[in-house]
């Protein structure tokens, strides 16, 4: 598990294709190696990998296809920045929200402005992505842990403050670039649970009409 709170900027320094859609990823770092193992995770724009070699200045993980096809790692070269976070141990502090580093889809950056000392992102997303997105909900983008401050029927607005614009890749995004979403996991839990409950509810007959006819 992680906490959407990026620990540094690392540069991907060789990318090993491996077919059509599958890679191994060698990323130059600092921080997230001081006490690294093999067999690690570490999230790269929110994914959680593993690590599989290290030295002291890069670690290696492979990308398998299912991750190549649900990411924007594709668009990765060598000399591109990535948001780096260890996963939490157990007796970490928590800082940002619950991120599990299982990417639930692409989104687009659709704006970019600053208002003051503030830098706002809006990101385009399809439907499947937009119904877990809540006002004041939180959001992982590229890893980094985000409070949703707008939302239209295609995209929702986000506003980095100083410090995160200075510590993540969001900053350097353009207009059309690709970001990695994962959405709140609290929503889709919700979402699951209530969901069984209406299939229960009509398997035994007793859906809203129902309950309608009866009175209630």
């Amino acid at each position: 598990m992680f906490t959407g709170i990026i620990e540094e900027m690392g540069t991907v320094e060789k990318i090993h294709h491996q077919g059509s859609q599958a890679m191994q990823l060698v990323i130059r770092c600092q921080k997230v190696l001081e006490d690294v193992h093999l067999g690690d995770s570490i999230a790269v724009n929110g994914i959680c990998l593993t690590v599989t070699r290290f030295e002291a200045q890069w670690f290696q993980a492979d990308v398998m296809p299912e991750t190549f096809r649900s990411t924007s790692l594709a668009g990765l070269r060598a000399g591109s920045r990535v948001n780096l976070e260890r996963a939490l141990p157990a007796n970490g502090r928590f800082g940002g929200h619950i991120v599990s580093g299982h990417i639930d889809g692409v989104g687009t950056l659709v704006g970019k402005t600053r208002e003051a000392n503030a830098l706002w992102l809006e990101i385009e997303a399809d439907d499947s992505l937009m119904k877990y997105i809540v006002l004041k909900g939180s959001v992982a983008l590229d890893g980094t842990s985000l409070t949703v401050s707008g939302i239209w029927e295609k995209r929702f607005a986000v506003s980095l403050i100083p410090h995160t614009a200075e510590m993540t890749i969001l900053s350097e995004k353009h207009t059309g670039d690709r970001v990695n979403i994962e959405c709140d996991v609290l929503a889709k839990y919700v979402e699951k649970l209530m969901n069984n409950r209406q299939e229960v509810a009509e398997a035994s007959g007793m859906t809203a009409a129902w309950l309608q006819e009866q009175g209630y």
